[in-house]
């Protein structure tokens, strides 16, 4: 059995403490062995967000480098609700939404960068269905959104 927690030292991947909701809404909810988490914007460690249209003010490299950081926002807050990411069984699910213009057709290979990092960082238990969006705009005109379910140990 995999440690999550060392793979996560060992692979030098800082899980960053994620931004708190700024609405009437909670970054997750726990329903039974599932959490729900909600949409994360791709914000770094400084409270930086790549923001724009991929196609049109960004590159397919800047919507993987978003995708990457809306997913380990994702996972912080993950982590904040199990604590230890030892207590995740698996990623059941994705949907990333691409601030994209119309002609825009790689959706599915930039969220590529947060299923590669999901599995690299959980193995197996990594693996997901998902679901990518090309959409007009987004929330404080991200680049993208992510949105996660896990199931966790009881």
């Amino acid at each position: 059995m995999i440690d999550i927690e060392q793979r996560i030292i060992d692979l030098k991947i800082s899980i960053p403490n994620p931004p708190s909701p700024v609405g009437n809404y909670v970054a997750y909810k726990h329903c039974y062995s599932t959490i729900y988490i909600s949409g994360q914007l791709p914000i770094d460690e400084n409270g930086n967000m790549i923001k724009g249209k991929i196609g049109k003010d960004l590159t397919l490299e800047d919507g993987k480098k978003a995708a990457r950081y809306a997913i380990l926002n994702a996972i912080g807050h993950l982590k904040k609700s199990v604590m230890n990411l030892n207590n995740v069984k698996q990623c059941v699910k994705i949907n990333g939404f691409i601030n994209s213009t119309e002609d825009f057709t790689d959706h599915a290979v930039l969220l590529n960068a947060a299923s590669d990092l999901l599995v690299e960082i959980f193995g197996e238990k990594g693996k997901h269905a998902r679901a990518v969006i090309g959409v007009s705009s987004l929330p404080l005109n991200a680049a993208v959104e992510i949105e996660t379910i896990f199931e966790i140990s009881k």
